[in-house]
């Protein structure tokens, strides 16, 4: 029997990994519409993953969307990139520094990714089926700050990537992907809340 979150993520068509221990379904869950609130790390990033043959479900608290301060001063005159949920991103991801200075999940060299491209400068992401681009944009996944505890806000911590709030648990969900045996990269899942 499969963890609920991995039947969603084979409902929407992705693949589940399933073979051997540490063979990693890294599965990003935004909050659903209603209850998302702007600038907050409302969402949550899970590693699903076998050890000694039984299921484990680690996560942390995270963002999936852009700070408030990327949205309304986006990098891309197209617009602050939002990743595109209820897909799965293939090999999108392996290990590297995240802006050089240290070690992250990079899009780098990786497969394509779909973003919605929100130009409106608001607080809010507007998930707009006419607005998304695909293509390798850096949306990497990180840690938000150093500080013990966390960050509550994203402001300028993400501009689309994904973004684990305290760097404990982000060091944890990297330990993990050093012990992966089924390669050097790294799918995603992005689900919304269901």
């Amino acid at each position: 029997m499969l963890h609920p979150i991995l039947d969603r993520v084979r409902e929407i068509g992705g693949v589940v990994f399933t073979g051997g221990d540490y063979n990693l379904n890294l599965i990003g869950i935004r909050a659903a519409p209603e209850r998302a609130q702007s600038n907050r790390f409302d969402d949550s990033i899970h590693a699903i993953y076998k050890e000694r043959g039984q299921w484990v479900d680690r996560w942390w608290r995270a963002t999936t969307d852009p700070g408030t301060y990327w949205l309304r001063h986006p990098m891309n005159s197209a617009g602050c990139a939002a990743l595109v949920a209820d897909r799965q991103y293939r090999s999108c991801w392996r290990l590297g520094k995240h802006r050089g200075k240290y070690l992250a999940l990079v899009q780098r060299g990786c497969s394509d990714v779909a973003v919605h491209r929100d130009d409106n400068a608001d607080d809010r992401v507007d998930y707009l089926p006419d607005n998304i681009q695909i293509g390798n944009f850096g949306i990497n996944l990180h840690r938000a700050t150093t500080r013990s505890g966390g960050s509550v806000r994203v402001d300028r911590w993400s501009a689309g990537c994904q973004v684990i709030a305290e760097p404990g648990g982000f060091a944890s969900l990297i330990r993990l992907c050093q012990k992966q045996t089924a390669g050097d990269r790294f799918s995603y899942t992005l689900l919304t809340e269901w």
